[in-house]
C-alpha cells in the first residue's frame, strides 16, 4: 500500500484540467489512487482538497465501500495537511506509510475549510466565514462539485468525521448536506456523523476545566476560584448572546489555567504546553495573542522547524512542487488567523440542537473521546450529550458501557455505549488526537462506525 501512495511524490504527475461546477484545475496520480484540486465555492473563494482512494476499496454492491470525509478543528487548522500527514492518512510527515491509516477501512477525502485554510484560500478579506452554517454552506458546494461527477463516489456511503471545532462544521455541514441531497442538488448519500473530541458545547468544556484539572492535582483551590469566576461571566455572555465577548473571556480563562497549572497542555493534562508533539507550537505563533492559542495545531509538528519531517515545510515547500496548482501567492497556513478572527462571533456558539437534530432524522451519530483531553474534555462531552432532547437519551444513560480491547489483549483500552443512531467511545490514554495517541483502538472503532 504504502508504494501506490509514495507516487504521488516520485512519479511524474497526470494532469486532469477541467472546470464543472466551480471545480478548477484537479490532478490525479496516474493510478488514479489520488486526485486534489481547487473548488471556488463562491466567487473569488477557494477550497482545495484531496481525495485519496483506498488500495483495499471493494465493488460489493451489496456492501458499498464508503467515504470519509475529515474536518479538522482550529478554527483555521488544516485537514490537508494535519489530519492527513498528522493522523490518519496514508503516509506520515516524513513521507513514511503510516500502519495505521483509516484507508485500511474507507477511502478518505481532506478539505482546507473554511476558506483561508491551509491550501485554501480568499482573494478578498471579506470573504472569510462569519458563522459554522456559512462554512457548511461552502462545504455543500464543494461536495456538490466532486460528488456529482464521479459516479462512484455517489454509490459510497459518505461519512463526515471531524476533530474539534471541526465537530461544529460537521453537524451544521450533515444538515446542510441531508437538505441539498433531498433537493436533488447533492448526489451523495450519507452514512453519518462522528464528532471527535469536539468542541459542540464551550460552556459545558469551559466549566469542566477547572473540576477536571483540580481532580488531577494541576489546578490549587485558588486557581479553581479565580477559573469559576470567568467561567460564570462566560455563561452570562453565552446567555445574553454576547459570543465574541464570550470567546475574549475564554482567552482569559485559558491564561489563568495556564498561569495556575503551570502550563498545562490543553490537549493533554498529562503533559505540559508544547511537550505533546502534535500540539507543539513554533516560536513565532508562541507570540501570537492568547486569541490564537488554539492554533496551536499550525506550528511544525513533530520534528525541528524546517528539518525533516516539519509539516509546515513538507506543505509549503515539497508538496507545492509536487500538487503544480497552488498559486505562488498562497502559502499554507497564511490565512489561518484570519480564520479564526472572522469566526470569534460564532466560536463559543453552541451547536447541541445540531446533533439533536440529525439524530431525529435517523442519521448515526458518533461520539468519541480521548481520556487526557481538556479542552474538549469527556467531562464535557458527558455534559453537553446529557441535555440532548432525542427521545432516546434517557435510554442511552441509563446503558451500560462495553469495555474495548485491542491486538487480542485483555487490556482495556475503552468502553463504549450505543443506542438506536446514537454511539459513544471512551478512548483511554489517549489526548485531543485520539487517532495518534491510540491509533489501534482508533481503527477498530472507524470499522464499528462503518458498520452501524
Amino acid at each position: 500500500m504504502g508504494k501506490s501512495h509514495i507516487v504521488l511524490f516520485y512519479s511524474a504527475l497526470f494532469l486532469v484540467s477541467f472546470i464543472n461546477n466551480g471545480a478548477l484545475a484537479a490532478r490525479k496520480t496516474p493510478d488514479g489512487s489520488e486526485q486534489w484540486g481547487y473548488v471556488e465555492v463562491r466567487p473569488k473563494a477557494h477550497m482545495f482538497w484531496w481525495y485519496y482512494k483506498s488500495p483495499l476499496r471493494t465493488q460489493d454492491p451489496n456492501n458499498p465501500w464508503p467515504v470519509i470525509l475529515w474536518l479538522q478543528g482550529g478554527p483555521g487548522a488544516s485537514g490537508v495537511g494535519i489530519g492527513n500527514f498528522e493522523e490518519v492518512g496514508p503516509l506520515d510527515t516524513f513521507l513514511k506509510p503510516r500502519n495505521s491509516t483509516w484507508l485500511q477501512k474507507a477511502d478518505l477525502l481532506f478539505v482546507d475549510n473554511p476558506v483561508g485554510t491551509g491550501y485554501s484560500f480568499v482573494e478578498d478579506d471579506g470573504l472569510f466565514v462569519k458563522t459554522d452554517v456559512e462554512a457548511a454552506t461552502d462545504l455543500t458546494t464543494l461536495l456538490i462539485s466532486v460528488f456529482n461527477q464521479d459516479k462512484v463516489l455517489q454509490k459510497s456511503p459518505l461519512y463526515i468525521v471531524a476533530e474539534s471545532y471541526g465537530g461544529k462544521y460537521a453537524v451544521t455541514l450533515g444538515l446542510s448536506a441531508l437538505k441539498a441531497i433531498e433537493a436533488g442538488k447533492l448526489k451523495a448519500k450519507l452514512g453519518g456523523v462522528a464528532l471527535g473530541d469536539s468542541w459542540i458545547s464551550p460552556e459545558d468544556f469551559v466549566f469542566s476545566w477547572a473540576p477536571l484539572l483540580k481532580d488531577v492535582s494541576r489546578l490549587d483551590s485558588e486557581g479553581v476560584v479565580k477559573s469559576n469566576s470567568l467561567t460564570q461571566k462566560i455563561k452570562q455572555q453565552i446567555e445574553k448572546g454576547q459570543f465574541e465577548a464570550a470567546t475574549n473571556t475564554w482567552s482569559e480563562l485559558e491564561t489563568v489555567i495556564e498561569t495556575y497549572s503551570n502550563s498545562v497542555d490543553f490537549y493533554n493534562f498529562l503533559l505540559d504546553s508544547g511537550m505533546d508533539p502534535v500540539s507543539a507550537t513554533a516560536s513565532e505563533l508562541a507570540q501570537k495573542i492568547t486569541l490564537k492559542r488554539y492554533s496551536r495545531y499550525l506550528g511544525p509538528l513533530r520534528a525541528v522547524p524546517g528539518g525533516d519531517g516539519d509539516l509546515n515545510t513538507l506543505m509549503n515547500v515539497v508538496l507545492r512542487k509536487k500538487l503544480k496548482i497552488i498559486p505562488k501567492d498562497v502559502q499554507w497556513g497564511g490565512q489561518s488567523n484570519s480564520v479564526f478572527d472572522a469566526l470569534a462571533g460564532d466560536f463559543m456558539r453552541p451547536r447541541i440542537n445540531e446533533v439533536d437534530e440529525l439524530l431525529a432524522k435517523g442519521v448515526n451519530v458518533t461520539v468519541y473521546n480521548g481520556q487526557v483531553d481538556v479542552i474538549c474534555s469527556t467531562k464535557g462531552t458527558e455534559a453537553w450529550v446529557e441535555k440532548l432532547k432525542w427521545e432516546g437519551i434517557k435510554t442511552f444513560l441509563s446503558m451500560k458501557r462495553t469495555p474495548m480491547y485491542c491486538d487480542n489483549e485483555q487490556i482495556t483500552k475503552g468502553f463504549t455505549k450505543s443506542y438506536k443512531n446514537l454511539h459513544f467511545y471512551w478512548i483511554l490514554k489517549a489526548g485531543h488526537f485520539v487517532p495518534v495517541d491510540q491509533p489501534c483502538i482508533a481503527l477498530n472503532m472507524v470499522g464499528n462506525m462503518l458498520k452501524q
